[in-house]
């Protein structure tokens, strides 16, 4: 039998394997530096990589603690990997490699590093869970947060009475908070990357979350537990004040609504329309016969900067288009439709004349 003669593999030269990765890796660093860029809270506005308070910094170390301890472990062992493939790499005439096994030293390595690296993440996660669930300073505001379907409700203790807002919770810088938190419904989850991580709404039990404020500012968050048709525009917003800024909204809040001066203008006639139709029925409104408590407290709601829990603008096109189908806007909302084309009893001019009027609750 004639012999064939087989020629040997062609091997791509190490140099120039190395060489065409560099645009890879070069890519790859440049999207990284991208991502770490100054502008990425204004790109991200729900990141956590900007912690604002002790919690969310404890949080961040145990997180890059872990994420950089994976980094190391994994350069190593590529760096191993490579250097063993290229060290016994196949050449032609080599003689069959000695067959060994077993490894005692490398077998107790591997699982004594592995414990040890887990033993010092246990150790951080342990420490960080007694940060994040201390006792309540005596000092500390507390606010009690009730998850709705699909927005929420926040109420503020004054004295004897109790100022209730919903969908934008505010708070003084440089003192602790403390929000108790509940459901009504289903579970919720409440969640302000930059004030904090997660924390469950659970019926029947109220969680507490405390954290300290320290930036003034408008932080961005939502619903992090799905909760329903809803769940993604179920959105909120927590607003930072200094001391006084805040001092001056609560005394505000505490305040009933405003009665129209003019008793034949665009806000009186909205005033009569939402105090004595359908609206009366499911809002509360402070300073008047309203008192309903399905949805959303109003007494202030010009004030806010959203609606819809933070879905879209507070202005005058968007609350329009709220009051006549508010089901369209957000699906699943328990707020029926009142304007005419959505099969309600409201006309456009009324609309207008209810818009004019919450839109005056300052």
């Amino acid at each position: 039998m004639k012999s064939v003669s087989i020629p040997a593999a062609r091997t791509t030269p190490p140099g120039r394997a190395a060489r065409g990765m560099r645009p890879l890796l070069a890519a790859a660093l440049l999207a990284l530096l991208a991502a770490c860029g100054e502008d990425h809270i204004t790109r991200y506005p729900q990141t956590t990589f900007a912690p604002e308070t002790e919690m969310a910094r404890e949080q961040m170390f145990l997180f890059n603690l872990t994420m950089w301890m994976g980094i190391v472990v994994g350069v190593l062992t590529f760096a191993g990997m490579g250097y063993i493939m290229w060290k016994f790499r196949y050449r032609p005439g080599m003689p069959d490699p000695e067959q060994i096994h077993g490894n005692t030293k490398l077998e107790v390595a591997w699982t004594l590093l592995p414990a040890l690296i887990v033993a010092v993440i246990a150790v951080f996660t342990v420490r960080a869970i007694f940060i994040t669930q201390p006792e309540p300073p005596a000092n500390a505001l507390n606010v009690r947060v009730i998850g709705k379907q699909w927005w929420w409700e926040f109420q503020y203790p004054v004295g004897n009475d109790t100022v209730i807002t919903a969908n934008e919770i505010h708070v003084p810088i440089n003192q602790p908070v403390q929000l108790l938190l509940e459901s009504d419904n289903v579970l919720h989850s409440f969640w302000v990357p930059q004030m904090a991580g997660k924390r469950d709404l659970i019926t029947n039990r109220v969680n507490r979350l405390i954290f300290t404020p320290t930036v003034p500012g408008v932080y961005m968050g939502q619903c992090a537990e799905f909760c329903g048709d809803s769940h993604a525009l179920m959105k909120m917003r927590l607003i930072a004040h200094t001391p006084e800024g805040f001092r001056q909204w609560l005394e505000n809040e505490a305040r009933p609504a405003l009665e129209p001066t003019d008793s034949t203008s665009a806000v009186a006639l909205g005033k009569k329309l939402v105090t004595q139709g359908a609206c009366a029925g499911c809002h509360v409104i402070e300073g008047t016969p309203m008192v309903g408590r399905l949805g959303p407290n109003l007494t202030h709601f010009g004030r806010r900067r959203t609606l819809a829990a933070g879905i879209v603008d507070n202005n005058a096109e968007n609350l329009a288009k709220w009051v006549s189908n508010a089901p369209a806007m957000k699906p699943g909302s328990l707020m029926p439709p009142q304007g005419k084309a959505a099969g309600g009893n409201l006309t456009e001019e009324q609309i207008q004349y209810i818009v004019a009027y919450l839109q005056s609750l300052q």
